[in-house]
This record gives C-alpha cells, structure tokens and sequence, in this order.
C-alpha cells in the first residue's frame, strides 16, 4: 500500500487528537499524546487544550504535582512532559544520545573530569534527588565529593542525563524559570534495546506511520540503533509506503483516516510536537512555510493550523490574539480560528495571559501576510 501526504497528515493529527478534542482526562491525554515538548512551561497546557474536550488546567497542575505527567530531558535533548509509566523506558533509550551530548561537549571537557568520574556521581545526585532540591543543592552536594565548588559544566551535564525529573515550583504553569528537581519516577528500567524498541512502538502509536528516518529524528538516535531496532520488531509492525517510496513503519490496527477527513482548526503551542517528530516536516508544515516556523535558533513559534497543515502564526497581545497568515483564508477559515481564539484568551487569562512575550522579536522579521486580530 502506497500511503498518500494527505492520509500521512490525517493519520498523524488523529493520534495526536487534533482531528477532535477527545473526552478524556489529562493523564490518559499525555499517555495518547506519548510526548509533549515542554521547553516554555506553558506550552504542555496549550497543547492539552488543543486536543481535550473540557480541558481542566486544574487537572495538569495535579497531575504533575503528584507525578503522574513528568518533565524531564528526553528525546532530542529538550524537555517533554511524558506519562510517568513511559519515563524509565523513554529515559534508557535516550541516555546514550543524553550522556554523549554532554560529556562530549567542550563545556564537560572543560571540568577536567573524566567519563567516569562524572558517571560515578549520578548515585549520590539520584539519592539527593530523593527530596526535592535545587541547583544550589545539588552544587553544595557535588562540591562535597569533589572537594571543592565544582565547575558549572560538572551539573550541567548531569541534569541532562541523570534519572531525574522537575519538580514543579508553583506559578501559573507549575514550573518556573528557575527549575528544582527529585529522581525520576522507580520504574523497572527495561534493557537498552528493549528501551528502544519501546520508545519506537510508542512513538509509532503517536506519530505513525512513520520512516526509520522519521524515528532518528524524533529520538535524536543514530540510524545504526534505529534500522536494527525496526529489524527486531519486524513481526509485530506492519509497513506502508510513503509518497517518495520509502517504506513507512507502523503498529497494527493503529488509525488511518480518509485524506478528506475534515480537520478544525487550532492554535497550537510553541514547539508542539507534531511540528517536530518527523524527518519530513512537510507531513505538518509545507516547505515553503518551515523557515518562518522554526527560526535558526530553534525557536518553534505558535502556529495556526488550517486543514492539518501550518498556515500562519499566532501571538498573545493585549486582551487577545493577533495572528499572521502565510496566505490568504477565507471568511470562514477566520471565524474558526477566532472562535479558537477566543477560548484560548480566556484559558491564558486566568494564568499569564502572554506566556511567550520573551520571543516577541520574532514577529517582525516575519515575512509579510494578513495580521488578524482574532480576538481582543
């Protein structure tokens, strides 16, 4: 079976429950969702916004303070908010992309440490962790066992790769500027192949169909670990092939929309993750679209989705949202998105009603466009 860009678009916005807000609760949400990138405290609530009918911001607050939804570095070296019962697995299969980041780096080169050392001090850091603690902590501890204050890169890299999680520090978002952290949740942690082979088979359920590629891109694993991991799980994936021809992977039974499957439009979250766990990016954002998107720095800006594909950016200004079009919309289009709108305004109200005014410069390098206000 050859699949089309349309039923590879309809599939991928039906896992992530962009097709419909689904009535369910926040922590079964996260568990379909498999991965929200979590990089600007807001951007987890506005995501859960998008795709739950009668989202409670109330309920993600609980869930991450009892621990149920987890913050944490994980997949391409950011920070995601996952289901506590996904963590051990997503932690073993990221650790070797985690640990060779940061030892790697100049910047862990730089302590005069070696390899070793540092892995020797994630133990005492773990058992530290088991009370919530600061970096203040955590650099006091660390200066214990080396005799001296450390240097910044010895912390530095181990909050990258360490089994640990934030832990939320209150404010409107449950986490702050200035993150504290406890260890990760005690999970059995599987074997290093069976971590991955579990972060593909999630991944897949989240995001197929989907290349080898595609998996190397989101996990930020090289494609040497990704082919054989595929190969392992060969009897129990089906494959498809993708517009280009290359074979797409997937779970059984998983969905697979018509490409006519209406889909609403939304306002998604700085650095959603549909935008990025995909090789191809075309699936979501079409080409000539993806440099205004995502910036050279790595900003991901809140975007504006029309018919499953980008179409333009959103931001938060005073009393509302003014949105910028790639290209022209018609009447109906905009009366969508200002009904979006207007229910997205009310949910930032009550918390910070411009979470992302610290990338504002980023609007005016935007190309030029319709600039709607949709709500205000």
């Amino acid at each position: 079976m050859r699949l089309t860009p349309g039923q590879l678009n309809r599939a991928t916005l039906e896992r992530q429950l962009l097709l419909r807000r689904e009535p369910i609760g926040v922590v079964d949400g996260v568990r379909r969702i498999v991965a929200i990138q979590a990089q600007e405290p807001a951007s987890p609530y506005v995501a859960l916004w998008n795709r739950l009918e009668g989202f409670d911001p109330s309920e993600l607050d609980a869930a991450f303070a009892t621990a149920a939804v987890v913050k944490a570095s994980l997949m391409r070296i950011t920070l995601h908010a996952v289901h506590a019962d996904d963590h051990p697995t997503f932690h073993e299969a990221m650790t070797p992309t985690l640990r060779a980041a940061r030892l790697n780096d100049r910047r862990f080169r730089a302590t005069g440490l070696t390899i070793d050392e540092a892995d020797a001090l994630v133990p005492a850091l773990v058992e530290r962790a088991g009370e919530v603690c600061t970096k203040d902590d955590i650099e006091r501890l660390l200066g214990e066992r080396l005799g001296g204050p450390p240097h910044e890169g010895v912390w530095w890299a181990l909050r990258t790769y360490a089994p640990l999680v934030h832990a939320p520090t209150g404010g409107p978002w449950s986490f702050g500027r200035r993150p504290s952290y406890r260890a990760a949740p005690q999970g059995e942690r599987p074997a290093p192949d069976a971590a991955l082979d579990g972060l593909v088979r999630r991944y897949l359920a989240g995001f197929g169909p989907a290349s080898a590629r595609d998996v190397a891109q989101f996990a930020l694993r090289k494609m040497s670990d990704v082919r054989p991991a595929l190969a392992r799980m060969a009897d129990t994936l089906t494959t498809a092939q993708g517009p280009d021809g290359d074979t797409l992977f997937d779970v059984p039974g998983a969905a697979l929309p018509d490409e006519d499957t209406p889909a609403p439009p939304r306002l998604l979250a700085m650095w959603d993750s549909i935008l990025l766990a995909h090789a191809d990016r075309s699936r979501i954002i079409p080409e000539e679209h993806r440099a205004h998107v995502i910036r050279r720095n790595g900003d991901v800006l809140p975007t504006l989705l029309v018919d499953g594909r980008v179409a333009g950016v959103w931001r938060p200004i005073e009393g509302g949202i003014e949105a910028r079009a790639f290209h022209p919309l018609d009447d109906a289009t905009w009366d969508g998105l200002a009904a979006e709108a207007a229910s997205l305004v009310a949910l930032l109200a009550d918390r910070e009603p411009d979470p992302y005014r610290r990338y504002a410069r980023w609007w005016e390098k935007l190309p030029d466009g319709e600039v709607t206000v949709l709500a205000g």
